[in-house]
């Protein structure tokens, strides 16, 4: 198994409030991680920082991670633990007021990935189906082609797109989706910021994923192009790909 996390500030911010990573804990499991600040709150950058710092922290101190079942239940404590670290920070330091991130996380092991997300950071995967997204943007747009006011096809430029229902850090209890799938061969995951999927479709992602490039080719290729196409927003992505012994790349 590889993988490569990558982030950039983009062409108009000021400031990467974006953070994430891979961390491998004393098993050698990976965890990745994409938290996405509220550039629209104070401190989106802190809020980022301290969801990564802490579950980086929590992670290399945890045991082997053996079954689908152990990996929800640590993504859902620790989250959730991770959410009260935030929400007391927010409250007890008046320029953190209001500081939020979104963030989408996934165990890697041998067999299996398990993925956890709270906001509009999104996690894709590439395999024998083909391209597709794996989770659901908590986020306001969303509820609306859910629940059939607007189509999918109108949510792409919707004013009300950016948005976000659901974040770590300004409430006391959070809620999170959670997904297993069974990770094989030449399996790919894709994890990134709404920086990159706001701007770079699936079909221009599954292209590059699947090229011949290698993992730091691509990431920066997905960079490029998001950039190209306006840059507007901090763009950060982790992409895992399991190969089973393969040299490849």
């Amino acid at each position: 198994m590889r993988a490569v996390f990558m982030t950039d500030v983009g062409k108009i911010r000021q400031r990467n409030e974006d953070n994430g990573g891979i961390f491998v804990n004393a098993s050698g499991d990976r965890l990745a991680i994409v938290a996405d600040g509220m550039g629209g709150h104070r401190a989106g950058d802190v809020a980022s920082e301290m969801a990564r710092d802490n579950l980086k922290e929590l992670w290399e101190k945890s045991a082997k991670i053996q079954t689908a079942e152990e990996a929800e239940k640590w993504l859902s404590q620790n989250i959730k633990e991770v959410n009260a670290i935030l929400f007391e920070h927010a409250n007890n330091v008046p320029a953190c007021e209001g500081m939020g991130t979104t963030v989408v996380a996934a165990i890697c092991t041998d067999r299996f990935a398990t993925i956890a997300n709270v906001g509009d950071s999104r996690c894709y995967i590439k395999n024998e189906s083909g391209f597709q997204q794996l989770t659901d943007d908590h986020s306001l747009v969303n509820e609306l082609v859910r629940s059939g006011q607007i189509s999918k096809e109108d949510a792409e430029h919707h004013p009300m797109k950016n948005v976000v229902l659901r974040v770590l850090g300004t409430e006391e209890d959070v809620s999170l989706d959670l997904k297993t799938i069974i990770f094989e061969e030449d399996d790919v995951l894709l994890l990134c910021s709404d920086g990159l999927s706001n701007k770079v479709s699936e079909e221009e992602m599954d292209t590059i994923i699947k090229s011949n490039d290698n993992l730091e080719e691509k990431a920066s290729k997905l960079i490029d192009m998001a950039n190209h196409y306006g840059g507007e927003d901090n763009i950060t992505l982790v992409i895992v790909e399991f190969e089973d012994g393969s040299e490849r790349g």
